[in-house]
């Protein structure tokens, strides 16, 4: 694993937003990618539905590793 894989996955703020939101809400596992982006488009999250569902392999190394938020 090279030194970019490991730590924090760099997110914009509205994309850690819609993730904490949805995490928080306890609707889903967050381990269901699917299901996320699909809560994600319910809740108006869109650009965080994207980003979930546009970034398969980020958004499971960040569920494990974590986010930072860098704007």
């Amino acid at each position: 694993m090279c030194d970019e894989e490991r730590g924090p996955v760099e997110v914009e703020r509205g994309v850690f937003e819609c993730i904490e939101a949805i995490r928080t809400s306890g609707l889903t596992n967050m381990l269901d990618r699917d299901r996320v982006a699909e809560l994600a488009t319910e809740l108006g999250f869109h650009a965080g539905a994207h980003w979930v569902r546009e970034n398969r392999d980020l958004y499971a190394r960040a569920i494990f590793q974590g986010f930072e938020v860098t704007k």
